[in-house]
This record gives structure tokens, sequence and C-alpha cells, in this order.
């Protein structure tokens, strides 16, 4: 039986002060999700100011890059870069740039998913978070 590192509610909430601290200095109101490794929700927070469907979609971003392994702006190119529109229909899955996975020790424990800003500047939120907690 193979063992792996996992997310704890602690790292969540070093994450989350990183990106919040990272919106804020850019005066940015997002939503931030944070998922493990299977894209369950383990932190979700809405700040004042940021539109209501923000939760809904970085939890999707979250998502995406957690089941994906890769950042959710992959699955993004692979639609309007590669032309791969069948790539929507793929289930639960949300083709925006803005999250992040989370890679310890070569595996993924889950995602940072931001959303309320460009999708590049909430891929920084999220990465902000990715770099408080594993340096």
């Amino acid at each position: 039986m193979k063992t792996k590192p996992c997310l704890t509610l602690e790292d969540c909430k070093i994450i989350a002060r990183a990106c919040e601290a990272h919106a804020v200095a850019n005066n940015w109101a997002v939503a931030i999700s944070i998922v493990d490794d299977g894209g369950h929700l383990m932190w979700m927070q809405r700040m004042d100011g940021a539109g209501i469907s923000t939760a809904r979609v970085s939890e999707g971003k979250a998502r995406t890059a957690a089941w994906g392994r890769k950042p959710s702006k992959a699955y993004e190119e692979m639609v309007n870069k590669d032309g791969r529109v069948s790539a929507t229909m793929m289930p639960g899955m949300l083709h925006m740039e803005g999250a992040l996975p989370i890679m310890v020790e070569g595996q993924c424990v889950g995602a940072v998913g931001a959303s309320g800003v460009k999708s590049a500047d909430d891929a920084q939120i999220a990465e902000a978070g990715i770099k408080a907690l594993l340096g």
C-alpha cells in the first residue's frame, strides 16, 4: 500500500491567507476555493464585493486543476487554441484559467482556484497561496 501527502485544514488556512493577502494588495474582490486531490471542496471564501457567481466558478476551476493534475489554463487552451470543443463536454470540468494544482513530492494533493478578476490574475492569486504553503 502506498502512502501519500494530503492537505490539512491548517494547510488550507495558510493558502487562503496568502491568496487573500495577494488579492487585497491588488484591490481585487475574488472568491478562493481549495479542493483536495479528488476535487472535493475543503475551503471557500468570497471576499466582500466579489460577484455571486465567483464562488462556484472558483470551485470549478480548482476541481479542474485537481482532476487534471495541471493548471486549468491547459483546458482553456485545449478548447481555444487547439479547437477541441468536445473537451467542453467533460463532466464537472471548467475550462478557464485561474486554478493551479498543489504538487507535493510529485503527487497532486489538491488545487487552488480563484475567480473575480482577469483569469491570469486569478491564477496569480492561486500561485501566491501555493507559494505560501510550499515555499
